[in-house]
């Protein structure tokens, strides 16, 4: 049986990084539920297990509650069930709280009962305690920025093959039908040769085997490839580590249809070799050229 846990609550301080948290385990696959109080989490989890058809591993994202104390009796139960359940806190100093809810305009979940934003923050603070001691995981939110918040969830509970949870997508396109929004990095083949030249290959594809052999067999390409591989295998993982879910790499050229299908095909096909989780497709390939 895997060590890794079926369950996460995310608890925390209200501005600490709670949804950025929830939203980076929901990028990983778990099913996440969220802004749960305290009195509900114990519903949640009783109702649900992993084998469910919502999926293999459950995020419980407890909610800020005037009755908050509940929640260390709630994860004491929890604990002591069947269940593998591990428990992440999200922590900041006051001041840094306090710049956030300045910046958002956004009221405190216990400003009401509490008077000021800071007697709110430390009030919660003070209900929160006990369940910041017994967390399995404590991070303190002050000085990092979202993608390193990111950064450290992926890797307190990402797989081994956590790059399977970035989807990575190759594609080609055609300069001429304008370059795809969706895409993260642009590499522009048209420097190439380019087989619509050849009559022969001009009605071809860079599907077909002898397309392919004439842009891939010239030495400027094989200089290409060689060059640019390293790039992509620096990327890649630094991709992953920052929390990216979705990575597309587009490769253009004139008409989308010989050149830049052909180095997608070869760069999909070297790239899934070395283990990188992708998938390829051609935009403008079906396109009738003009």
């Amino acid at each position: 049986m895997s060590d890794s846990p079926n369950f996460v609550v995310v608890a925390g301080l209200s501005g600490a990084g709670r949804s950025t948290v929830a939203d980076t385990l929901e990028d990983l696959g778990w099913v996440v539920i969220d802004n749960l109080p305290p009195s509900l989490l114990a519903i949640a989890a009783e109702s649900l297990t992993p084998s469910d058809s919502l999926g293999e591993r459950i995020a419980l994202v407890a909610g800020s509650y005037q009755h908050q104390e509940d929640l260390l009796g709630f994860l004491e139960k929890f604990r002591a069930s069947s269940a593998r359940v591990r428990v992440i806190f999200l922590d900041a100093p006051t001041e840094v709280l306090l710049r956030r809810y300045d910046q958002t305009r956004r009221r405190h979940p216990l400003s009401a009962s509490s008077g000021s934003v800071v007697e709110a923050i430390e009030r919660e603070r003070e209900l929160l305690d006990s369940v910041r001691q017994t967390a399995d995981l404590v991070i303190d939110t002050g000085d990092l920025i979202v993608h390193e918040l990111k950064s450290r969830v992926l890797d307190a509970f990402s797989q081994p093959d956590s790059e399977a949870f970035m989807q990575t997508t190759v594609m080609s396109f055609g300069y001429k039908h304008g370059v795809p929004t969706e895409a993260d990095l642009v590499i522009d083949c048209r420097f190439l040769p380019n087989p619509h030249w050849i009559p022969e290959l001009r009605p071809r594809t860079g599907l077909d085997q002898d397309v392919r052999s004439y842009v891939l067999e010239q030495p400027l390409t094989i200089s290409f490839v060689e060059h640019t591989l390293p790039l992509f295998e620096f990327l890649i993982p630094s991709y992953v580590k920052e929390g990216k879910a979705y990575l597309t790499i587009a490769f253009g050229c004139t008409g989308g249809r010989h050149r830049s299908v052909a180095i997608a095909e070869e760069f999909g096909r070297i790239l899934d070799e070395k283990g990188h989780s992708l998938r390829t497709r051609h935009r403008d390939l079906e396109l009738k050229e003009i």
